[in-house]
């Protein structure tokens, strides 16, 4: 509880990007721009899936479920970025705030869940192909794609349950676009060690468990792989990990220069900008780099511009 001289406070002052008034309206345009291409893109992924029976295949299902978080992150976030950019005062409720983290997670950490099943199916597709369809049934396919989002919303609501009794007194300043974890708990006057313990424990098992999952099951993949004897074997079983291992390379990229390299308290913007890599160039990529480098995407997507 606030002490008798303190004010509870009910909303909170996000910052947003400091010393940019003239180029405000630019960067609103861009911003708006890049979110309109982000949900296009990611609801083009969605739709071909849904409605093109060639591509009902574990990839494109998990790739379909990547695409759905993609798009909710970016939408949980950049408008209230906008409204940051454009309203100086940035305002938005506790309760708004302690939400828009809550859902800030869980779609960050699907995606991580989704890439670490998707590596699971390039390797059963590379190194037991002849049992893949056994192995990567319908049944399957579901139990790991809603797996993902059930893991995920349990993990987080344990944590922000305690998140959500947070009190928060006087201070009612945030410097940056978005309520994340970090900031919110150090905006708050009540005791964090344990959840700050609970969120360190959760992120360690979810990002870096992930990701060694995946490096593991690749260095088997590599190891299959060279066992091939032709040039072209060795290519085509590579082709079908490029995509996915791009998208690993860029999610853990950004994760890493966020959260892992030293924040510049000189350069608090540069830090802000760094968070904008995860939060709008990952939903935005992703989309661009299947459609690119899988061949089945590309076909769907010449059927479907040809409709037109």
């Amino acid at each position: 509880m606030c002490k008798n001289n303190q004010t509870k406070v009910t909303e909170v002052h996000l910052l947003g990007f400091q010393g940019l008034d003239n180029f405000k309206p630019l960067f609103f345009t861009i911003l708006l721009l890049v979110y309109i291409a982000i949900e296009t893109g990611n609801f083009i992924i969605i739709l071909l899936v849904s409605t093109n029976c060639h591509l009902k295949l574990p990839m494109f299902t998990f790739l379909q479920h990547l695409a759905l978080a993609d798009a909710l992150l970016a939408t949980c976030v950049i408008p209230m970025m906008a409204e940051v950019i454009l309203n100086t005062k940035g305002q938005i409720s506790v309760v708004g705030c302690i939400l828009q983290m809550y859902f800030y997670f869980n779609f960050g950490f699907v995606q991580c869940f989704l890439l670490a099943v998707m590596s699971y199916d390039r390797y059963v597709a590379v190194c037991n192909p002849l049992h893949y369809n056994l192995l990567m049934d319908r049944r399957m396919c579901f139990l790991l794609g809603y797996g993902c989002w059930v893991t995920t919303w349990s993990l987080s609501s344990s944590e922000f349950i305690l998140i959500a009794q947070f009190q928060f007194c006087d201070s009612n300043t945030i410097d940056d676009f978005f309520c994340d974890f970090g900031p919110v708990a150090e905006l708050a006057t009540s005791d964090t060690s344990i959840v700050q313990w609970i969120d360190f424990t959760y992120s360690v098992l979810v990002l870096f468990c992930a990701l060694t999952f995946i490096i593991g099951t690749y260095i088997y993949i590599v190891m299959v792989i060279r066992k091939i004897s032709s040039s072209v074997g060795r290519q085509k079983s590579f082709s079908t990990c490029s995509a996915h291992l791009t998208s690993v390379g860029e999610y853990y990229g950004s994760l890493i220069k966020i959260y892992v390299t030293p924040s510049n308290e000189m350069l608090p913007n540069l830090n802000k900008y760094s968070s904008l890599l995860y939060i709008v160039v990952t939903p935005l990529i992703n989309p661009i780099i299947y459609s690119l480098r899988n061949q089945e995407i590309r076909q769907a997507l010449k059927k479907m511009f040809k409709k037109f």
